[in-house]
């Protein structure tokens, strides 16, 4: 027993209290926000699911934070292989969730469900860092190895545009974008890259996006053209944040979020909840920890004892910070609507766990970031 207790002090000693601390209170934050959001349905379920998956997650997190990740990166092969495989079993077996319109999801037993693109996240975060280990910087000014690391980035962005997941995409081309920049890619590629996307851009508007994508961009520019369409959403989510004040209309007293007014507003808009119900603090409060969390991976980026660990980090604020800028923006109509969830906030509980998986990461890099380099080149 006191061995337990030993290894216990030992490890609250090593690991990251600041990080698992702001994890645990978004968590636990969002988990009554989710409550609240769903009161006027009657059923607490995404309450306790919520509840269950934060704990659960962040079990997951400390036993991760355990093993050392580059031991962990060893087994890149196997941990993409499967994030590919769930993802491209959606083609045959997935399923539309209510409120969404593509079949990116898996049922799983007892009614949950899991979109496989949020593991992918993180498995892409692995296997690009060891990629980018495997390279000295010298070869970073190779065109062949950019080139590389590029189709390395492209090739998950375009399985989950197949798949018709445009949010997802866009996350994972933004986790691409800051990785590439971190492995040291010179500018001089990040500006050809941009010259192609500005002559691909009017060709992917005129040739490739549908109606349905065109007007969730031109709505931005015209409020006033589809409000009570495609506009609605946003159009809630803005009104009842707009209501909210200063400091809002009180915990589950909001007159969107308690009559349902809010679409989807214990999920994609969350934060049009909070907004209505605790105002402006509120919502600034729950940005704040988000923001805190970001910084807090960014600073153990720096701290890490080689690029592999530095990488996985960059990955992993890149996705945090990414959905919290695009969640935002959507709710307060300044991006268009993508499915994009805000981060330990919305109701999910797979997510939530994918979430943690990657928070677990980042605690062993910073767990194990004075241990010593044996491989040369690491």
């Amino acid at each position: 027993m006191r061995r337990i207790f030993t290894a216990i002090a030992d490890y609250i000693r090593e690991t990251d209290k600041l990080l698992l601390a702001l994890c645990l209170a978004s968590s636990l934050f969002g988990s009554f926000m989710i409550l609240s959001a769903t009161n006027y349905t009657g059923s607490s379920r995404y309450f306790y699911v919520q509840l269950i998956a934060t704990f659960l997650g962040l079990a997951a997190a400390i036993v991760i934070s355990l093993f050392d990740y580059k031991n962990i990166v060893r087994f890149w092969p196997l941990i993409i292989g499967g994030s590919v495989a769930l993802v491209l079993a959606t083609f045959w077996f997935g399923y539309t969730p209510e409120g969404s319109d593509d079949s990116a999801w898996l049922m799983l037993p007892g009614g949950l469900n899991l979109q496989p693109s949020e593991l992918l996240k993180i498995a892409f975060s692995i296997t690009f860092a060891k990629h980018v280990s495997m390279l000295r910087e010298a070869d970073l000014t190779k065109f062949r190895n950019v080139v590389l690391l590029a189709l390395h980035g492209v090739a998950p962005f375009a399985l989950i545009v197949a798949q018709g997941d445009d949010g997802s995409a866009m996350i994972l081309f933004i986790i691409f974008l800051f990785m590439f920049f971190a492995a040291g890619v010179q500018l001089r590629y990040f500006a050809a890259g941009a010259a192609v996307i500005a002559i691909a851009a009017p060709i992917a508007w005129f040739r490739i996006m549908d109606t349905w994508q065109k007007r969730r961009f031109l709505i931005l520019f015209d409020h006033d053209m589809d409000p009570l369409g495609i506009g609605w959403q946003q159009g809630q989510s803005i009104s009842a944040i707009a209501s909210g004040g200063t400091l809002g209309k009180g915990y589950m007293n909001g007159t969107y979020v308690q009559s349902g007014a809010v679409p989807k507003g214990y999920n994609d808009f969350i934060f049009a909840s909070i907004g209505e119900e605790l105002g402006f603090v509120g919502a600034f409060v729950a940005v704040l920890l988000l923001l805190l969390i970001c910084l807090r991976i960014l600073m153990i980026s720096r701290q890490s004892r080689d690029r592999a660990g530095m990488i996985i980090c960059v990955g992993i604020f890149a996705m945090f910070a990414a959905q919290t800028i695009v969640n935002v923006g959507m709710c307060l109509y300044l991006l268009p609507v993508v499915g994009v969830t805000l981060p330990f906030f919305s109701a999910g509980g797979t997510s939530l766990l994918c979430l943690y998986l990657g928070i677990g990461l980042v605690l062993s890099v910073y767990k194990h970031r004075h241990k010593r380099v044996l491989s040369i080149g690491e």
